[in-house]
């Protein structure tokens, strides 16, 4: 026999039970970003379908009668009752649905935001995603495992990946370097420098000083 279900009733309590979980999680995941504890799918899928039961038990404390009467129109009339109100059927999904599961990600997210600011500890998977989230133009430079220091420009062309891709580095122009690790003079014709952070053992942000450095 088939598990499928085959009721408009059925149909409506299954997405009721799933969808506002995956809203919300999906929105929670846009507006954070991705975090270590969600790579796998069963993790998130445990996510949603949690957040979708408290959702529910929520709909039920306040909406419980109304919640009720619909259920009962709709398992008694199936479509004839979804064709007679289809206004009101959509408004209601559209709430149940997407805006108070968007309501509640965007509530959360704020507030896990206010209070993680306070704190050194960020929600900001890895520190490579904390140094380069907001970056402003600025000088990078870098040790290589072999101790030659590498750096260049990074500006609004250039580009750092974040989690969870591999951390690596596209600045838009290269910078011949001492051996000091100071800067000296813009590499003639650069289009560009690719960093790997597993090449380097050492990065350094240096802010655009009032006069760049000796070309």
């Amino acid at each position: 026999m088939s598990t499928a279900p085959s009721t408009v009733l059925q149909v409506a309590l299954l997405v009721l039970f799933v969808l506002p979980g995956v809203t919300y999680q999906f929105l929670r995941e846009y507006w954070r970003g991705p975090v270590p504890g969600e790579r796998k799918l069963g993790e998130r899928v445990l996510r949603a379908v949690a957040a979708s039961v408290v959702l529910d038990a929520l709909y039920l404390v306040a909406l419980g009668p109304q919640l009720v009467a619909l259920a009962r129109g709709i398992g008694r009339d199936g479509w004839a009752g979804l064709a007679a109100g289809p206004r009101a059927a959509g408004l209601a999904g559209l709430a149940l649905f997407v805006v108070i599961p968007a309501a509640a990600a965007a509530a959360v997210t704020y507030w896990q935001r206010r209070r993680l600011s306070t704190v050194r500890y960020r929600g900001t998977p890895t520190a490579w995603d904390q140094m380069f989230r907001q970056r402003g133009s600025c000088f990078v430079r870098l040790r290589l495992r072999d101790g030659v220091w590498i750096g260049g420009w990074y500006g609004t062309r250039s580009y750092a990946t974040s989690y969870p891709h591999p951390p690596e580095l596209y600045l838009e122009s290269a910078w011949l370097m001492r051996p000091d690790g100071s800067f000296h003079r813009r590499v003639e014709d650069s289009g560009g420098l690719f960093v790997r952070a597993e090449d380097t053992d050492v990065l350094e942000i240096l802010l655009p000083p009032r006069q760049e450095p000796q070309r």
